[in-house]
């Protein structure tokens, strides 16, 4: 790679894109026990289901859950920003 060439081809992008759009439609909310309620485990919620983590630290779930709706405003500010270089090149 040269250092021209972005890290984030199309190819890329719309991997990300499919794998976003694949996934359970958000908003995806995380619910830390001790943090956000007092009994039970700490889950996702989804419009479909909860989800539970094994392992995950809190801050792993905030992650997860956020990137469902990070992800698409990402991919929209990508597309607007090469559009914007475009125009201006």
């Amino acid at each position: 790679m040269t250092s021209n060439e972005s890290l984030v081809n199309d190819e890329y992008l719309i991997g990300v894109e499919n794998r976003a759009l694949a996934a359970t439609p958000g908003p995806w909310i995380s619910f830390v026990e001790g943090r956000d309620h007092t009994s039970g485990s700490s889950f996702v919620r989804t419009q479909a289901q909860d989800i539970e983590f094994s392992g995950a630290t809190a801050a792993d779930q905030d992650f997860i859950a956020n990137a469902r709706q990070d992800i698409p405003v990402l991919i929209a500010e990508i597309r607007r920003l090469r559009e914007r270089a475009k125009n201006v090149l």
